[in-house]
């Protein structure tokens, strides 16, 4: 197995084009052909973080948290990224990071985060726009429904928890090939045709759209195929940011509380007044999340789990929401279940392992 392979498995989950233009996923160090004799999983990476690589027998570290965010003009170890290159250049360990695009994906961070609290009904808060395409093609009747399996084989037609959606018009084509054209219908310099066509219509999601339009390219007959390739303004509800669901149960404030510093194991918990009710609805966001507090009012949260507040935005909840900042650390904390849950579905027989180190650069006193 190689780099590649790890990449390959968890980029399929979390595609990096779902990446901030503010981030850095993707591999930091090393070489994609190098095999694989083990993977440690963290938060972060630290000195601390490679050094336990090399002693469990790990050349490759995937983390959430990218270790370089910016260039790097020198390597000379000045600070700790820059060390951490080095040592990890030196051995051989192979750095990767999945971060943001981990974060907007529906299934990723805060649906974890969600879990844990044991939230149902779950919706990303504030889904992304302009992630989705409308695919328009046009093929003669006779062979629309194999170019149109091959669409839907290369990942065209998703529609939240639906697949091999598509809309089919019947209609009539034509065409005339010049004397230099080589048509699958006709002849070339030959009189105009009129086909039996049918206009296929199918969603494509961002991630997708290489491979559906090599498929498009590779199963149509046309020598020219017609084809519209449309940006949607859409929101998709699989890809954005945050997420907000129910309590099964409404649960009195301060109970609520304990069982959120108890979950998410926090150190504290800094919040705003509470509000005299039961929490029944709850919007969460790992890491820093404060961009999202008028979404999680608007969805009509009851409190908003998130980290990183500062000292003025607490007054925004304006009654009308309870903010818990719960840390930066404790918000992410169980991503590398969610890699070692990834990377264990596609390889079984190989062992991931959990780091055993804290990285969180917090203390409490």
């Amino acid at each position: 197995m190689l780099i590649n392979d790890i990449i390959a498995a968890i980029e399929a989950f979390a595609p990096p084009v779902y990446q901030e233009s503010y981030d850095n996923c993707g591999l930091q160090v090393g070489n994609t052909e190098d095999e694989v004799s083990g993977v440690l999983i963290s938060l972060d990476v630290t000195e601390a973080i490679v050094e336990e690589a090399m002693a469990r027998g790990c050349n490759m570290v995937v983390s959430h948290h990218p270790l370089i965010f910016s260039g790097l003009k020198k390597i000379s170890g000045r600070n700790y990224v820059e060390r951490v290159v080095k040592l990890a250049i030196k051995n051989d360990i192979n750095i990767y990071a999945a971060h943001t695009n981990l974060d907007n994906v529906a299934a990723g961070v805060n649906a974890k985060i969600a879990q844990k609290l044991g939230l149902v009904n779950t919706l990303v808060l504030v889904p992304k726009t302009n992630t989705l395409s409308k695919l328009y093609t046009y093929a003669p009747a006779s062979v629309a429904d194999k170019l149109r399996d091959a669409l839907f084989a290369a990942g065209a037609g998703h529609i939240g928890l639906y697949k091999e959606c598509s809309f089919n018009t019947n209609g009539m084509g034509t065409f005339r090939a010049d004397a230099r054209a080589n048509p699958a219908i006709g002849e070339a310099g030959g009189d105009r045709i009129w086909e039996n066509e049918v206009k296929i219509e199918v969603i494509v999601e961002k991630h997708k759209e290489g491979a559906v339009m090599q498929a498009l390219f590779k199963n149509h007959i046309y020598e020219e195929v017609a084809y519209e390739l449309i940006p949607l303004p859409n929101p998709n509800q699989q890809i954005g940011s945050g997420m907000v669901g129910n309590l099964a149960t409404p649960v009195d404030e301060l109970d609520f509380l304990q069982l959120v510093k108890d979950v998410m194991k926090a150190g504290c918990i800094r919040h705003t007044a509470m509000m005299g009710k039961k929490i029944s609805r709850v919007a969460v966001c790992g890491g820093s999340g404060s961009f999202l507090l008028n979404d999680a009012i608007k969805a009509k949260a009851d409190i908003f789990i998130t980290a990183d507040y500062k000292y003025h935005q607490f007054f925004d909840a304006e009654n009308k929401i309870i903010i818990a900042d719960i840390g930066h650390y404790e918000s992410e904390q169980f991503t590398s279940e969610i890699f070692q849950e990834i990377l264990n579905k596609k390889y079984p027989n190989f062992a991931f392992l959990l780091s055993n180190l804290t990285t969180n650069p917090v203390k409490y006193f």
